[in-house]
């Protein structure tokens, strides 16, 4: 599992980034089944900043745990940005995180279309501003990614927390 991993490995840089920040992240996942979670709790620490990680992989676990809209899911699908930035804040605003981070795409090796191949994901990272200041804001990023299901899970999980260290270092 640490074959796309840096040195140091991004989730010790997003754990010190949190931790210096004095912020606290809560993660929505889909097709990483658990794993950013996993990557988070494997540095010592990490309950200083890492509050929970969801795995919402159906549209009902979607919808219950996280409150999708059932509109996003029906008219949009599980991978596509409403729904993406709609966990992403889901989670954060559940867990009552300064961050929420989210992932839907499709693993493989089966289950693609043309519009949306194997290895397809979305990351979205979402920020939880000063109550009354309007100052929240979520992005959606679109990857494709190659290789078996283990690796594009991995892939996509240590892209989600690139994309989190992006954020948490681009607001200091």
């Amino acid at each position: 599992m640490r074959e796309f991993a840096s040195d140091p490995p991004i989730e010790e840089r997003v754990g010190d980034a949190l931790r210096d920040a004095g912020a606290t992240v809560a993660v929505a996942e889909s097709c990483t089944g658990g794993l950013i979670g996993s990557l988070l709790t494997d540095v010592p620490g990490a309950s200083d900043y890492f509050d929970r990680s969801v795995v919402t992989y159906s549209y009902d676990a979607k919808l219950t745990a996280l409150a999708v809209p059932r509109e996003f899911l029906d008219r949009e699908g599980a991978v596509s940005p409403p729904v993406a930035r709609a966990m992403a804040r889901g989670v954060r605003d559940t867990a009552g995180t300064d961050w929420g981070v989210a992932t839907t795409g499709v693993a493989g090796p089966g289950g693609g279309s043309d519009e949306t191949p194997v290895g397809t994901v979305l990351v979205a990272v979402a920020r939880g501003g000063a109550w009354g200041t309007g100052d929240s804001d979520a992005t959606v990023s679109r990857y494709e990614f190659d290789g078996t299901r283990t690796r594009i899970k991995e892939r996509i999980a240590r892209r989600a927390l690139s994309d989190l260290l992006t954020a948490v270092e681009s607001r200091r």
